[in-house]
């Protein structure tokens, strides 16, 4: 591993600790620390920006929409609870490093993105690096993907003003949803979503964060 992966992989503990009082963790899953550390950040930030792959910061990827802190992503996947059986869906691909960091976790992932070029980039990635159990399409993140749910897992990428409806009727009884909510350079809250077995939601406001707007077209 590079060592600026390894100071990568240190920030995100040390930021891990620094908010426990916050998300109620002071240590993420293992499973998930070592995703973070096999998925290589610098193929899926422009080439502009691969010298800043493993700072513990957002970066742009073009199109108005950001690659997030690698804390973060380690954050939203450790709330999910990935099982290897699990289904898990993604919206907002990107640049397509959360869905790889998901796509060592789970059975499969299917991801939808908005913006065509951020999509095919993404689908041009996941084929060379040979991630093979992502499913990925275009299409509008708030609608998510009716044919492949229900999901145990649902993870929402970009802020929406309120968690879709259409969402949460794709998450399985049991399974869990991460989505960051809140306006546009205003109050954002990462929120995590717990359906209990008999279909209803618990809703937990874990930290506060700042997203890119969720696009709805």
């Amino acid at each position: 591993m590079k060592s600026e992966q390894q100071q990568m992989i240190a920030e995100i503990e040390n930021e891990v600790r620094y908010t426990r009082d916050m998300t109620g963790m002071d240590r993420l899953d293992p499973r998930v620390m070592g995703a973070m550390r096999d998925v290589p950040r610098d193929m899926f930030v422009p080439a502009a920006m691969r010298a800043a792959a493993f700072d513990n910061g957002p970066l742009p990827i073009g199109h108005g929409q950001t690659i997030s802190q690698p804390y973060i992503v380690a954050l939203m996947t450790a709330l999910l609870q990935i099982e290897p059986d699990h289904h898990v869906l993604e919206i907002g691909t990107g640049s397509g490093y959360q869905t790889a960091i998901l796509s060592r976790l789970a059975a499969e992932v299917y991801t939808v993105e908005i913006v065509a070029e951020l999509a095919d980039g993404a689908s041009q990635r996941f084929d060379e690096l040979g991630y093979d159990n992502i499913k990925a399409r275009i299409g509008n993140g708030y609608h998510g993907w009716s044919d492949h749910a229900p999901y145990e897992g649902i993870i929402v990428t970009a802020a929406a003003p309120h968690i879709p409806m259409s969402l949460l009727d794709q998450l399985k009884s049991g399974g869990r949803m991460v989505v960051p909510v809140g306006q546009p350079h205003g109050h954002q809250e990462l929120m995590l979503v717990e359906k209990n077995r008999q279909g209803e939601p618990g809703i937990r406001s874990v930290l506060g964060v700042a997203f890119v707007p969720l696009v709805d077209r």
